[in-house]
């Protein structure tokens, strides 16, 4: 007799994706959270985020690793059949000085 198991899916947010500038961010599940980690560029191995959510909004923390500044964070991601996913992600001061910028998710290879 089989049973039935539920099929987890991998958050939409797990994965890497190509930045504005061009690096490579690896975002991963690290405890409750999920860490937003350089894996290329100047700042290769340095953390840049700690986000928390499921299904495809995130808050947290976001941190521009030429400042060294952190920020209050959010993420969302966007899923398209004909084009690779994106994740828009914002930064902000004071909830009034926000910048954002849009990440393509690099297909694996």
């Amino acid at each position: 007799m089989a049973v039935a198991m539920p099929v987890l899916a991998a958050e939409p947010i797990v994965g890497n994706w190509k930045t504005a500038s061009g690096e490579t961010v690896e975002a991963a599940r690290c405890d409750k959270q999920f860490c937003l980690t350089l894996k290329t560029g100047e700042y290769v191995g340095k953390q840049i985020g700690v986000l928390v959510g499921d299904s495809i909004h995130y808050k947290g923390n976001v941190t521009d690793p030429k400042e060294n500044k952190t920020y209050t964070g959010s993420a969302v991601v966007t899923s398209n059949l004909t084009s690779p996913d994106t994740l828009k992600l914002k930064g902000c001061v004071l909830k009034l000085l926000c910048k954002t910028q849009e990440w393509e998710r690099m297909s694996a290879k």
